[in-house]
C-alpha cells in the first residue's frame, strides 16, 4: 500500500478531472456557430498547407484580405475532427479545460490553505459562460501557466524564466488573447521595479523576449495590433459575448466581485496597489465584455490565493496514497465512456441541417443571404456564404447595413437582395422571414423551429 503523499497533485488531479468531464460531456460547448467555421478554416490549411491569408469562405468578401489569426487552435480542431468527429472535438476542449483547472488549481493549493477549493471553484467557474468549442478555449492552459510563472517569479524575487518564452510564442500562435498576457507581465514587471530597481534589466530584457516571441506569428507585426483593433469595432458589441455582463443576473462573475469586495472590506488579505489595479483592471474588462470574466476568474484565483496565504497558510497536509491512482483510473474511465458514447449533431441554433438539405444544389451554388449564426455551418457544408463570424474582415459599414436589413428594414432587405443578387436565403424564424414572405418574387420553401428557406421565384 502506497504511504501518504502530499495534497497538492491530489487537488490538482482531481481539478483537472471535474474540468475535463465537464467540457468532454457538456453538449452545449457546440451551441456556437463559429465552431463549424474553425473547423473548416483548420481543413483548409491541411489540405493546402498553408495558413489562410486571404477569404475563400463568403462571396461578398471573397479574396479580400484575411488573417487566420488563430491558425495553429484552427488546424488541432480540424485534426481533431478527421480523427475522432465531434467526440475527438469533445477530448480536445476537455483536455484543454482539465489541464487549465489543474495548473490553476496546483497553484492556488501551493499557496493558500482551507480556501483553496472555494477560492479554486469560483475562479474557474468564471470560465463557464465562455465553455464553447473554439479557439480562446485552448488558449487557457497557456494563460494559466505564463500567470503561474508570472507569480512565481514574483514570489522569488527574480525575473521569469526564458523557457516562459515558448509559452507566450505558442499562445500568440492560437489565440489574440496573449495580448493579455503581455500587459500582465508589464504590470507584474513594474510591481517587480518599484519594489527593487535593480531588476529592471532582467525583466526588461524578458518583455523584449517575450514581445519578439509574440511577433513569431505568420502575421508578424499586425499580429501584435489585431487584438487592439478588434475591440475598436463597434460591431461586437451585437455580439452575446461581445455585450456587457448583465448585473441583473446572477453568475459566478458577480458572485466572485462580491467575495473579493468582502475579503478587501473585512481586510482578510493584502495586495499591493499593482495587483489591486490588476484586479480592477480585470474586473473592468469583464464588465465591458462578458468574454473576460474567464480572464478575470483564472487570474484573479491565483493572485487572491497569493494574498490569502498569510492568513491561511498551505501547510504540509498530506492525503492518503491511494488517491493518486485512482484519479488516473477515473481518467481511463471517462475517456472510455466518451469514446464509448459518441457526440451527435443535430438542428440547433447554429446548424440548419435539415433546412439546407431542402434546398436544391442549383439554388446552393447561387448567393444566399444568411442568418449570422448559420454562417459556421454552411461554410463548413461548402456554401459560400453572406456573412458569418469573422466579425473582424467584414467590418462595421458591412455588418451595419446586414443588421439594418435584418430588423427588418424593407427597404433596406430589398436594397440589399437586389444589390448582390441574392437567390435563396437562409434565416431564423423572426421578423425577417415574417417580411420575406411578404417579399414580391420570392416564395418560402421550406421552414422549421429554427431555420426558414425562401427561394426567387
Amino acid at each position: 500500500m502506497r504511504g501518504p503523499i502530499p495534497q497538492r497533485p491530489v487537488f490538482a488531479l482531481f481539478a483537472g478531472l471535474i474540468g475535463f468531464a465537464v467540457a468532454a460531456f457538456a453538449p452545449q460547448i457546440f451551441h456556437d456557430g463559429d465552431s463549424w467555421w474553425h473547423i473548416a478554416a483548420g481543413g483548409w490549411m491541411l489540405d493546402h498547407q498553408t495558413v489562410l491569408k486571404a477569404d475563400v469562405f463568403s462571396f461578398t468578401f471573397f479574396g479580400q484580405p484575411w488573417d487566420a489569426q488563430e491558425y495553429l487552435s484552427e488546424i488541432l480542431m480540424a485534426l481533431a475532427y478527421r480523427l475522432g468527429g465531434w467526440t475527438g472535438l469533445h477530448l480536445l476542449f476537455g483536455a484543454a479545460m482539465g489541464a487549465t483547472c489543474a495548473i490553476v488549481t496546483y497553484y492556488v493549493r501551493g499557496k493558500t490553505g482551507k480556501p483553496t477549493l472555494l477560492v479554486a471553484l469560483v475562479g474557474l467557474a468564471c470560465i463557464s459562460g465562455s465553455l464553447l468549442a473554439r479557439p480562446h478555449l485552448l488558449a487557457l492552459p497557456l494563460l494559466a501557466l505564463w500567470t503561474f510563472g508570472l507569480l512565481e517569479a514574483r514570489d522569488q524575487r527574480r525575473a521569469p524564466h526564458w523557457g516562459l518564452l515558448g509559452v507566450m510564442l505558442l499562445w500568440a500562435n492560437m489565440h489574440g488573447s496573449f495580448a493579455f498576457g503581455l500587459a500582465l507581465a508589464c504590470a507584474f514587471a513594474l510591481e517587480a521595479v518599484l519594489e527593487n530597481r535593480g531588476v529592471i534589466k532582467d525583466w526588461a530584457a524578458f518583455l523584449l523576449g517575450a514581445v519578439i516571441a509574440a511577433t513569431l506569428t505568420p502575421q508578424l507585426l499586425h499580429g501584435l495590433v489585431f487584438p487592439f483593433q478588434l475591440l475598436l469595432l463597434g460591431s461586437i458589441h451585437n455580439i452575446g459575448e461581445w455585450a456587457p455582463t448583465r448585473l441583473t443576473e446572477v453568475s459566478p462573475f458577480l458572485i466572485a466581485l462580491a467575495g473579493l469586495v468582502w475579503l478587501g472590506a473585512t481586510r482578510q488579505m493584502r495586495l499591493s496597489v499593482i495587483r489591486v489595479l490588476i484586479i480592477g483592471g480585470l474586473a473592468g474588462m469583464a464588465l465591458m465584455h462578458a468574454r473576460h470574466q474567464m480572464l478575470f476568474g483564472i487570474v484573479a484565483a491565483m493572485i487572491v490565493a497569493r494574498a490569502l496565504g498569510p492568513k491561511h497558510p498551505p501547510g504540509g497536509g498530506l492525503a492518503p496514497g491511494w488517491l493518486m491512482p485512482a484519479g488516473w483510473a477515473a481518467l481511463a474511465v471517462l475517456l472510455a465512456a466518451r469514446l464509448l458514447l459518441p457526440t451527435g449533431r443535430g438542428d440547433d441554433a447554429v446548424t440548419p441541417m435539415t433546412a439546407l438539405a431542402q434546398v436544391p444544389d442549383a439554388v446552393r451554388a447561387q448567393p444566399v443571404l444568411n442568418a449570422y449564426d448559420f454562417g459556421g455551418y454552411l461554410i463548413f457544408s461548402g456554401v459560400k456564404v453572406f456573412v458569418d463570424g469573422r466579425t473582424d474582415m467584414y467590418g462595421d459599414a458591412f455588418l451595419g447595413s446586414y443588421d439594418a436589413a435584418m430588423k427588418p428594414d424593407a427597404l433596406a432587405l430589398g436594397a440589399t437582395l437586389a444589390k448582390y443578387r441574392i437567390g435563396w436565403t437562409l434565416l431564423s424564424p423572426g421578423p425577417a422571414t415574417k417580411m420575406m414572405d411578404r417579399m414580391p418574387g420570392w416564395h418560402r420553401q421550406y421552414r422549421d423551429a429554427f431555420a426558414v428557406v425562401h427561394v426567387r421565384n
